[in-house]
Parts: C-alpha cells; sequence; structure tokens
C-alpha cells in the first residue's frame, strides 16, 4: 500500500533553491541572535577580507561566517584552537544547503563573560543609588589614623606607605591584610573592612591593590564587598589598579584614586604647608603672648603702686619678681618653640630641593643623548647592510641577464621584417634577411642556405 500523496494541482513539487528559501526563512525567524561559545577550528582568510571558520565543541560542530563589513576591529589575531564567544544568527546558504552562522561579533570566552558579569552588576547598583554622589562621605582633613585594606606583601602597600611617610609621617597607618586575587579575595576583604569598622580606630580607609587584567583586579567586582564597602561609616578611598583601570569598588567608594599613591597624597595634606601654618600661628601667639604680658606688666605696675600706698612693699615686690620670671620663661619657651619648628622647615626644604625636578630632567638629558647615539650606530648598520644586499642582487640579476649571454659569444637572430626571434632554422628560407644582435651592435644578412637538422 503506498502512502506517498499524489502530485496534483494542490499538492505541487517544489525545488531546492525554495526548499533551502524556507528552510532559512525559518531558522532567522525562529531563533533570534545569540551568543554561542566555542572553539575556533579550519580557519580561512580568503582574498576577500571575509573569515570563514568552524566552532566546535568536545561533540558538535557549526561552520560560521564572518564577513569583512562586520569586522570592526582586529581579526587577523584569530587563530585554530582559540575558545572564543561569537555573536550571530543562525541561517542557511542556499548555494549548497549548508546550515551555518552569521558571525556579528567575536570576543575572547573568559574576558568577554567578565565585562558582560561587570556591566550587569555596575547598571544593577547604578540603578539602586550607590553610586550616587549624595551618598558619599566627605574625607578628613586631617585625620588621626589611616586604615589600609591590602596585601601587606603588594607594591600598593609600599608606594602607599612611602608617600603618607613623605607628606606626613606624623600620622599612624594601621594595615588591615587581606588577599587581592582569587577566589578567596573577596570573602577576606569583607572580614577586613569589617575588622576596620568594629575597631572603629580609622578616620579614613584606603582600599587598593596593584595594576593587572581583569580577571586579576576582579575580587574588587564582587557585589558583597560593594554593598560592604557603600554601607561603611568610615570614608572609604579606592584605588585599585592603574589609572585606566575601573572596578565596581571604585563606583562604591566615597572617594575613587588612580593610583595607590594618589590615594595616599588624598588622605593626608602636604605637612610642609602644615608646618608652614603653624610656624605662622606661633608667631602671632608669641606676639599676642607678648602684648599680654605687656599689659599685664603694665596693670601690675599700676597695681602695685596702688599697693605701695595701703599695702607692704615686700609683697607686691615677690609678685613681680615672679611675673618677670614667668614672663621670661614663657618668651624662652615660645622662642624655643619656633626654633625647632625652624629647624623643621629647613630640613623638609633641603628634602624638597634634594627631590627637585631639574636632577629628573638632567638624567633624562643624559639618557637621550645615549638613545640618539644608538639610533645612529643602528641606522648606519641598517644602511649598510642594504648596500650589501643591493650589491648581490645586482650580481645575481647580471647573472641571468641576456647581455651576459651574448657576452660569451652568443647572438640573437630575429627576422629582419617581423622582428620575431628566429628558434628554428625551419622559421626562415634562403633570401630572407635576418637581423644578428651581438654584445657590440648588429648584423644584417641574407640566408643563403637553410640546413635543418631535425629534432
Amino acid at each position: 500500500m503506498n502512502d506517498l500523496p499524489d502530485i496534483d494541482a494542490q499538492h505541487s513539487a517544489i525545488t531546492v533553491s525554495q526548499l533551502n528559501r524556507r528552510v532559512k526563512a525559518m531558522l532567522e525567524q525562529g531563533i533570534a541572535r545569540l551568543w554561542i561559545e566555542g572553539e575556533i577550528s579550519n580557519i580561512a582568510r580568503p582574498a576577500s577580507g571575509h573569515l570563514y571558520f568552524s566552532l566546535k565543541d568536545d561533540t558538535a560542530q557549526i561552520r560560521a561566517a564572518f564577513f569583512r563589513q562586520r569586522q570592526s576591529g582586529p581579526t587577523i589575531g584569530l587563530k585554530n584552537g582559540d575558545q572564543v564567544l561569537v555573536f550571530g544568527r543562525v541561517s542557511i546558504y542556499e548555494a549548497r544547503g549548508d546550515y551555518q552562522l552569521i558571525v556579528e561579533q567575536v570576543e575572547p570566552a573568559g574576558e568577554g563573560a567578565l565585562k558582560r558579569q561587570f556591566e550587569l552588576l555596575k547598571k544593577k547598583l547604578a540603578a539602586e543609588g550607590l553610586f550616587d554622589q549624595a551618598r558619599k562621605q566627605a574625607l578628613p582633613e586631617l585625620p588621626g589614623l589611616i586604615g589600609v585594606i591590602t596585601s601587606p606583601s603588594g607594591a600598593a602597600v609600599r608606594d602607599v606607605l612611602s608617600v603618607l611617610r613623605r607628606r606626613f609621617p606624623a600620622i599612624p597607618v594601621v594595615i588591615y591584610p587581606a588577599a587581592v586575587q582569587g577566589d578567596a579575595a573577596p570573602a577576606e576583604l569583607i572580614a577586613a573592612l569589617q575588622a576596620a569598622i568594629r575597631r572603629d580606630e580609622s578616620d579614613v580607609l584606603i582600599v587598593t591593590r596593584g595594576g593587572g587584567s581583569l580577571e586579576d583586579l576582579w575580587a574588587f567586582n564582587d557585589e558583597q564587598l560593594a554593598r560592604n564597602i557603600a554601607a561603611s561609616p568610615i570614608p572609604i578611598v579606592s584605588a585599585i589598579g592603574h589609572e585606566v583601570d575601573f572596578t565596581i569598588a571604585d563606583f562604591v567608594a566615597d572617594v575613587r584614586a588612580p593610583t595607590p599613591s594618589g590615594a595616599a597624597e588624598l588622605v593626608v595634606p602636604d605637612q610642609a604647608e602644615w608646618l608652614r601654618t603653624i610656624s605662622r600661628f606661633a608667631t602671632r601667639i608669641a606676639r599676642l603672648g607678648q602684648r599680654s604680658l605687656e599689659d599685664r606688666a603694665q596693670a601690675l605696675d599700676w597695681l602695685g603702686r596702688r599697693l605701695l600706698a595701703g599695702s607692704p612693699a615686700a609683697r607686691v615686690a615677690r609678685q613681680q619678681d615672679r611675673i618677670r620670671e614667668m614672663r621670661g620663661r614663657l618668651v624662652a619657651a615660645i622662642r624655643e618653640r619656633v626654633l625647632l619648628k625652624d629647624r623643621d622647615l629647613q630640613a623638609l626644604h633641603s628634602g624638597l630641593l634634594r627631590s627637585s625636578p631639574a636632577l629628573a630632567v638632567q638624567r633624562s638629558v643624559a639618557r637621550l643623548g645615549q638613545f640618539r647615539q644608538r639610533l645612529g650606530a643602528a641606522g648606519r648598520a641598517a644602511v649598510g647592510g642594504l648596500h650589501q644586499r643591493l650589491a648581490l642582487a645586482a650580481r645575481a640579476l647580471n647573472t641571468v641577464s641576456p647581455l651576459a649571454t651574448l657576452d660569451r659569444g652568443y647572438a640573437i637572430v630575429t627576422d629582419a621584417t617581423s622582428d620575431d626571434v628566429l628558434m628554428r632554422a625551419s622559421d626562415v628560407s634562403a633570401g630572407d634577411d635576418i637581423r644578428a644582435r651581438l654584445s657590440c651592435g648588429k648584423l644584417l644578412a641574407t640566408v643563403k642556405q637553410v640546413v635543418d637538422d631535425g629534432e
């Protein structure tokens, strides 16, 4: 019994092209554009600029086409074996009926996923208002103690401590150790932050680490760490990586510094400026003290005269002596304090002179001279090499030149009328005019006899 339908007007046959066209429409309409992860294989780069490759996993593969107009970034680095994330749409190549993926974007598998995860968390926390400037805390003008949350063995903590010692060494610093990279880092950073809040000894906190890749800095994109930073009652300065690096911790912190050294400069004032201010205050206090002493001395003199008129003179004299002694001690103490501050200012001034930018410029000029000498030597060497290669190429060209063959006694014989090169004796007949080109000059001759040796 035959169950196949009869071909009639109601059930007409379709062509292969029509079938492929229907399948293509079903694929493109039924499957939305999507991200696919896989390994690149069988990559091909024709002259058209398009890229064709297979995207595979352990058990399956699909052909992919990445057309030139879609290649917004560099693709020369793509190679067989790369694990990538591909964004595109499923389609069919009608001419062959090949099921394929039309690629619109390619990213490295690991970094691309992290970037999307970063952007999703950033949008989520921003929508909750954790990045709003209104909730940011101001940094203290002169903190009594600075807390640093970082790895105690990293370069970042050394940079921070170096700047703090240089700018204001009198302020104590507490290190709250925590891992800054790896799976355990977020939990350790949260624990260090909670310990700093619980101990309530720091007026400002610096959360920092050195530079690295997106994966290296990923601990600072942890959602729970971000919420703990946002909820901290202690102002927090974030200094994660280099100036171009941004993490979620930077957005929720009260202040973001471009580098660990920059964070240290933000949390403390310049000690030299403060010492100058203190010196001005000390001078004013000394003047006010002196003026007050003079006023009191005048008052005492006036009282003394009154007491001498109606009180024992000895008592007044002892009080005057005591006042003069106290005035001398106070003046001496104020002068000593001013001298100490002046010595401190001189020491700071000497330190600033030693770190003058002029010395750095001199070293840079010396290095520039060395680079110029090296560049000149390299240029001369390169030109010499090119001269040598040119000479070799000239000798090689002369070896294969037809003129060199003529110099060895050969001639080029052509038909005098058509100027065609004669290869066989049978190409001319007796009486034909021929032309022979020698190494020096040409000969015009007439063929007297044709001798064909045969082949």
